[in-house]
């Protein structure tokens, strides 16, 4: 998975508010609140990972474009000589 400069911020801010909730959920699971401590592990691994793997409305307009863009640009073959 390879992720631009616009991925990369995008996954730093998800970052900005998934880690305090891992970290809460770390100290609650570590406290003996097992239920608490799972799910709110479980929700800030949810916010980091689905992101990459779900399309939204947001990534529809993008991925047209470069559907169309792919076809319409074709790639320079290397045996041609210029």
């Amino acid at each position: 998975m390879r992720l631009g400069i616009a991925g990369t911020i995008q996954l730093a801010a998800t970052l900005v508010f998934a880690a305090p909730v891992g970290i809460f959920g770390l100290s609650r699971l570590l406290a003996g609140e097992t239920l608490l401590g799972a799910g709110l592990l479980a929700v800030a691994v949810g916010m980091v990972a689905l992101p990459q793997y779900l399309t939204t409305p947001g990534d529809v307009p993008a991925e047209i474009g470069e559907r169309v863009v792919g076809s319409v640009v074709k790639a320079p073959e290397d045996d041609e000589d210029a």
